[in-house]
């Protein structure tokens, strides 16, 4: 398949594009010629997008070091005759696929946005003849017909344009829709610069337009971006690195000790069957079976918890990499803004009307000069309403609830809503003043005006471009709403006033009107002119506080927007982003590739909030910046343009209700309210389920090397082995699971979010961690031996009963452990975890199990114990309690700092 013989269409004229495809404009394509071009270049089908199937869900469930690992002892166990042993960790490989198989199935994609789109139809000129053809037919060179309400179906170059607007906003992330012409642009026109083009999948919004097609499938802009979220990398998660790195470790330990304690046994000249026992318990000993399981149901209850909050996490473990994040990449229009045109003021006379939204949607309030402005009859800023009103051709609901919504552009939208807000229905005006003509916009002369009857005249509504209305003025309103002429001093301060006002980052139109006696008169000589309105997609009015939430929590919130710099930097500034609204906007044009930077570009970008006319190339290079830099990135966004980078970012977020579906199906999370604080509570949910994972990864860990420590003294000293391998994962399956779970489950620190966000390099357990699992596991050790010995010689027990006591003393030492998990700066009575009821199930749960091990007849015979007797049970318990004892009291005076 060979490449589009026009490389830079846009800049080329029509007749040369046609000349250069070798078409015929009013005859199209030959259905030979179609033939030979779907041969040569491809037809119009994109690639589906690629649906995880059942079977690799369930491969990733075992895509975990930890859980070889499990595997591997279960392969052992099996081949020394251990056979209840390896069911028994087998049963928690199982148990942990089952889980995170369930949960992930639940939150798999079930839409293919571009297989939905290839199900289009569209119009073509074909030997000379108008045909419906499927979008996926097209070919290069076909003449495409498109009229308002179309979507167009390929990437193709205007050869005819009347009066035609396309809303591209999901590609560019320009939020009003672009006027297009025939005439071609610079080589070097960035995409949302390109008017002579018409791009696939983006929206007709008014007029019609006819174009040669110049680029199909992968090789329209649509094509190559779903070729760079092919491309781009699937990053591992945080958790996922901590945990491989944990399992490297505990694989190492695990050789270690098995080759070691049955080496030294074979050379003291024990039995190699005794020794090869000993050695699979303390491999056992040295696995937290436990830990895959109480993991995958803790994030598994975060995604439950996150979704009830409407977020959709695809991933178990994105929940937690939400907790690492310490940049939030995020699109501007439908993301940070509600991606609806509001009037935000009006430029009347002398005066500036700011416009203030009130308390709700059907109250609006208008100020200038700090006191109410007027609307009465004769007002300047009652010719503005009727002027935006009448001079309109979109649409709004017929749901007085809904009155931002409606159909057609967006800032014909705005004007009718503000209308109908002070009282200005577009339909009851019509009544009274009937539409005689109207002239529609035009690129040449860039204003629209409507011709309404008026008391025998007719009154002239026009609004179009500023410069274009000014210079087709001869008059203007008062403050008093009485016309005079317009000076030129008078004429350059208004163009003052509207470069004042693009300047703030307004999409600004102007407004002028006339009477006249015939309907057939000039539309656009001697008008007077009412003046200017200026409207903004708006912030999102809970965006702000979000913003400053992020920057409490140490995150720092990067806009990178294909829109204009102006509007860029005004809405930066309305959400907080900025403090400056003259803050300085890096262009996309000045984002060079990462490996061409020098080191002070690469820092002077790192400090930048705002981007702007950004594209979805050098979003992805603005995010492996950050992540050289050592940052987790999260990136927002809701257009098709932004689906590389949320695929490319650690934690892709897509928008779940003005989202295309290009971008829900690249994203690691969807958010069904569109809401950015909803990211905020995601992030401080991961936290705390981070928190809660270190939590139970420190209780599991500290009871394994108990256990560890333990075999290995008593194998080295030739006494009888405290614990039996299947005890061992008893405890470590059964007794274990259950307060880890409780831990894994608990609400965290309710300041966790005026804490910075923790290093992209820190490990699950950092050096104080694992000296608190060295302390812990050496004092239950203690406990445990000594509980052995005292059975031993003071209580004169057998080996088998004196092992049911050593094993009762783990098992409740293990259960009080859960209670040493409190953060250092709690009470030591009142703290997160005697406030968590799931704990104090899981103690009664735990300690029902132990009774059941020991007293029911077939557990007890498969674990080997033995009823201890009273004596026995003081013995056990009053041992049990040291290390809770001594962990508290090392809390106490800083010994343990975690």
């Amino acid at each position: 398949m060979t490449t589009t013989p026009l490389p830079n269409p846009w800049s080329t004229s029509a007749d040369d594009a046609l000349s250069t495809l070798e078409v015929d404009r009013e005859r199209g394509l030959s259905a030979q010629r179609v033939t030979e071009l779907r041969h040569r270049h491809g037809d119009n089908r994109l690639q589906g997008a690629k649906r995880r199937s059942v079977w690799s869900l369930i491969i990733d469930q075992f895509k975990n070091l930890v859980i070889l690992l499990l595997a591997a002892a279960a392969i052992v166990s099996f081949l020394i005759g251990q056979h209840v042993e390896a069911i028994a960790v087998v049963a928690a490989i199982l148990i942990n696929t089952v889980i995170g198989f369930v949960t992930e199935l639940n939150a798999t994609r079930s839409m293919d946005a571009l297989r939905q789109m290839s199900e289009r139809t569209a119009t073509v000129i074909r030997n000379g003849d108008h045909e419906e053809i499927a979008a996926n037919d097209i070919v290069l060179g076909d003449i495409v017909v498109v009229n308002a309400g179309d979507l167009i179906p390929a990437d193709i170059r205007w050869i005819e344009a009347n009066k035609l607007r396309v809303n591209e906003s999901a590609l560019t992330g320009e939020s009003v829709p672009v006027d297009k012409s025939t005439d071609p642009v610079d080589d070097d026109a960035e995409l949302a610069e390109r008017t002579s083009m018409g791009f696939r999948g983006t929206a007709v919004t008014g007029g019609t337009g006819l174009g040669v097609t110049v680029a199909v499938g992968r090789q329209s802009e649509i094509g190559q971006i779903q070729e760079m979220v092919e491309e781009a990398e699937e990053e591992i998660t945080p958790l996922e690195q901590r945990l491989n790195r944990l399992a490297r470790r505990l694989i190492w330990l695990t050789i270690a000790l098995a080759v070691v304690a049955g080496g030294v046994g074979v050379l003291r000249g024990e039995q190699i069957e005794l020794m090869i026992k000993t050695a699979v318990a303390l491999a056992v000993a040295a696995i937290p079976e436990g830990l895959p399981i109480v993991a995958t149901v803790a994030l598994a209850r975060g995604m439950l918890q996150m979704s009830r909050r409407n977020a959709i996490v695809n991933r178990l473990a994105s929940v937690e990499t939400l907790g690492a994040t310490s940049v939030i990449g995020s699109d501007k229009t439908g993301t940070l803004t509600e991606n609806e045109m509001t009037a935000r003021t009006y430029v009347l006379g002398d005066y500036d009307v700011i416009v203030d939204p009130g308390d709700g949607d059907d109250s609006v309030h208008l100020k200038a000069n700090d006191h109410e402005a007027s609307v009465d009859e004769g007002a300047p800023l009652y010719h503005a309403m009727r002027t935006g009103v009448l001079c309109n051709n979109a649409s709004l609901s017929d749901d007085e609830t809904d009155e931002s919504r409606g159909i057609g552009d967006p800032m014909e939208v705005a004007l009718l809503a503000i209308g109908r807000q002070l009282g200005f229905e577009r339909d009851a005006m019509l009544e009274h003043l009937p539409e005689a003509r109207e002239v529609a916009f035009d690129q040449e002369t860039r204003m629209m005006a409507t011709f309404n009857e008026e008391n025998g005249s007719f009154r002239v509504s026009v609004k179009g471009s500023p410069e274009a209305v000014l210079d087709a003025c001869t008059q203007v309103y008062s403050d008093q709403g009485e016309q005079r002429d317009l000076s030129d001093d008078e004429r350059k301060e208004w163009e003052q006033r509207i470069t004042e006002l693009a300047d703030e980052g307004l999409r600004v139109l102007a407004l002028a009107t006339k009477t006249v006696d015939r309907d057939d008169a000039e539309a656009y000589e001697d008008l007077t002119l009412i003046g200017c309105v200026g409207l903004l997609d708006p912030a999102r009015e809970d965006v702000p506080d979000a913003i400053e939430r992020c920057h409490q929590a140490g995150i720092r919130v990067v806009m990178m927007t294909g829109d204009q710099q102006g509007t860029a930097r005004a809405i930066a500034h309305d959400i907080g982003l900025i403090d400056n609204a003259q803050t300085p906007v890096k262009l996309g044009s000045d984002i060079k590739p990462v490996d061409e930077l020098a080191d002070d570009d690469r820092n002077e970008l790192l400090q930048v909030h705002v981007f702007a006319r950004v594209s979805p190339r050098q979003k992805l290079t603005l995010i492996d910046l950050h992540q050289k830099a050592g940052s987790v990135v999260a990136m927002t966004g809701d257009g098709v343009n932004d689906a590389p980078a949320l695929k490319e970012a650690d934690i892709g977020v897509a928008m779940g209700q003005r989202g295309t579906e290009v971008a829900k199906q690249a994203a690691d999370m969807v958010l069904q309210d569109d809401a950015f604080p909803t990211i905020v509570a995601a992030v401080r949910q991961g936290r705390a389920i981070f928190e809660n994972i270190r939590k139970f990864v420190l209780f599991l860990l500290s009871g394994n090397m108990a256990e560890i420590v333990a075999v290995a003294a008593a194998a080295s000293l030739n006494w009888p082995l405290p614990l039996l391998p299947l005890q061992i994962l008893f405890l470590n399956l059964v007794l274990d699971v259950f307060p880890a779970l409780a831990l894994g489950v608990g609400e965290g620190d309710p300041h966790i979010m005026e804490k910075p966000p923790r290093p992209s390099d820190e490990s699950t357990l950092t050096p104080s961690h694992w000296s608190a699992i060295v302390i812990y596991g050496i004092v239950m050790t203690l406990a445990i031996l000594g509980a052995l010995l005292a059975a031993l010689h003071w209580l004169d027990f057998s080996p088998e009963h004196a092992v049911t006591v050593s094993f009762l003393t783990l098992s409740f030492s293990r259960l009080w452990h859960v209670f040493n998990m409190r953060d250092n700066a709690s009470h030591w009575l009142m703290n997160e975890i005697t406030r968590n009821r799931y704990v104090w199930g899981a103690v009664v749960l735990c300690a029902g199990l132990i009774l059941a091990a020991v007293y029911v007849p077939v557990l007890a015979d498969v674990l080997t114990l033995h009823h201890p007797g009273p004596s026995g049970w003081l013995l056990a318990l009053g041992a049990s309690v040291v290390p809770l004892i001594v962990g508290q009291l090392l809390k106490a005076v800083r010994v343990i700092n975690v």
